[in-house]
């Protein structure tokens, strides 16, 4: 049994990109979607190189030669990617998805690498037919997180393969084709914002392809179209229909978010002309820019009013967390000493940015900083931390106490004598003898001089001033 296609196939742009990254080739025999990837690296390149590598298989192909066909095409997209990277070192890093179809008869042939997918929908029945070259899928695939988990998973869009010049060996496959059977291929843009099930039950709802594609692409703008859509909606049957024109889509397409058909006689001559025009060669000391053109050299539509609220709400969150920021530092305590040298409470966390103090004084003390050890003069020219306003005044008081166990302070100076000051001491009268009212009894200089030292004398201790505090 021979079975044909009815095909539909549509790219958009979204509502958030500035350009289109897809391309999409979907023909007689040959449905393609490429979803580029490389941002300012310019994934919109590499797609496009990669459909137009594909494009000349839309040709009637014998079913037994349909893998080694698609392994040939994705080779020479995988070389002519190499080449242009070789030949333009600025687009380095370029890569493309490729999910792609080879239909023969009742057999098609799949080629599939990236996050762009293949689903099928059979006897009412809708499963997805490729497995995503993603990060959360391998975490998925050994058990980690679950599938519902993987939906909403951050780095849900991280590739771990995809087409970029490098070896690599996508997945080829070959299927039995049914009649009545829809396959639907699509980039990330749709599988990503619309669930399975909506997904499901559109398929099922619409049976033109065309109207088809065309709600799906509103599911996906509804839900924010936050990347590139692209849609393919192909119908296996074995009724007669007159075989329509290929659509080139995408960045593949002259008109971005527009597909296009072709004019020429035959599929080949379609796919020649496609492969025919590529772009020109960014020149190796050219800058690449930052919105890049489309094929035909306009540039995208810009929308001013989105930059704008854009632009308010980063400044938005910019200020919200500098505030945020301050808030935090004003509420932090610690103990400092302030620029005449006085111990203070300070309200904030020491240092500048630009210039400006991230602390104030909240209370100051009669202590100087010089009243301390050279070790508690250190913790406080660096700072003490304290938990709270309670706990810094607690720290304060500690480093001030006037106590002579205290630590942190350094000892008052010892008090010298009056020098030159002599004591006459009165001796005692001898016991037995009579006073004489006229005698008067005087210590002889002599005497004093002739006396002995005292065997009990202090030694003397010397202090440097440094080290101590005068007392008041």
């Amino acid at each position: 049994m021979t079975l044909t296609l009815r095909y539909a196939a549509r790219s958009d742009r979204g509502l958030i990109r500035d350009g289109n990254q897809d391309s999409v080739y979907a023909g007689p025999r040959l449905l393609a979607v490429a979803d580029g990837m490389g941002g300012m690296a310019a994934g919109d390149i590499a797609s496009n190189i990669v459909i137009g590598a594909m494009a000349p298989l839309d040709e009637d192909v014998p079913g037994d030669a349909l893998v080694d066909a698609l392994r040939g095409a994705v080779d020479t997209a995988n070389q002519q990617l190499r080449d242009t990277v070789d030949a333009n070192p600025q687009l380095e890093g370029m890569g493309t998805t490729l999910t792609a179809t080879l239909f023969s008869g009742s057999k098609i042939g799949m080629v599939h690498i990236g996050d762009s997918r293949a689903y099928l929908l059979r006897d009412g029945e809708f499963s997805q037919i490729t497995k995503d070259d993603t990060y959360v899928q391998m975490l998925v695939d050994e058990g980690r997180i679950s599938a519902e988990e993987a939906s909403s998973h951050p780095q849900r869009s991280l590739l771990t393969r995809a087409l970029d010049g490098r070896d690599i060996e996508p997945e080829y496959s070959v299927r039995q084709v049914r009649p009545g059977d829809r396959y639907l291929i699509c980039s990330d843009g749709l599988s990503g914002v619309v669930s399975a099930e909506t997904i499901a039950e559109t398929l099922r709802e619409y049976v033109d392809p065309h109207q088809c594609v065309e709600r799906l692409v509103q599911l996906a703008l509804r839900g924010g179209g936050p990347d590139n859509i692209t849609v393919i909606v192909a119908d296996a049957t074995d009724e007669d229909i007159v075989e329509s024109a290929p659509v080139v889509g995408g960045a593949a397409a002259r008109d971005r978010g527009m597909a296009t058909s072709a004019d020429d006689s035959t599929p080949a001559a379609r796919a020649s002309a496609l492969a025919a025009a590529p772009r020109p060669a960014v020149p190796e000391n050219a800058a690449v820019p930052i919105s890049h053109r489309d094929p035909d050299g306009e540039r995208p539509r810009r929308h001013p009013v989105r930059s704008a609220l854009l632009l308010v709400v980063l400044l938005a969150l910019l200020g919200g967390g500098l505030w945020v920021g301050w808030r935090w530092t004003q509420s932090q305590y610690y103990v400092g000493a302030t620029d005449d040298g006085r111990l203070a409470v300070f309200q904030g966390v020491p240092g500048q940015i630009a210039g400006l103090n991230l602390s104030s004084v909240h209370e100051t003390s009669e202590t100087d900083l010089d009243d301390l050890t050279s070790v508690a003069q250190e913790r406080v020219k660096q700072g003490i931390q304290a938990d709270n306003r309670v706990d810094a005044h607690r720290r304060l008081e500690e480093l001030v106490r006037d106590d002579p166990d205290n630590p942190n302070r350094k000892p008052y100076c010892p008090t010298t004598p009056p020098t030159g000051s002599s004591a006459t001491p009165t001796p005692a009268p001898t016991a037995g003898a009579t006073a004489s009212p006229t005698a008067t009894a005087t210590a002889s200089p002599s005497a004093a001089t002739a006396a002995p030292p005292s065997d009990e004398a202090e030694p003397t201790v010397t202090v440097d001033p440094n080290d101590c505090i005068e007392p008041n």
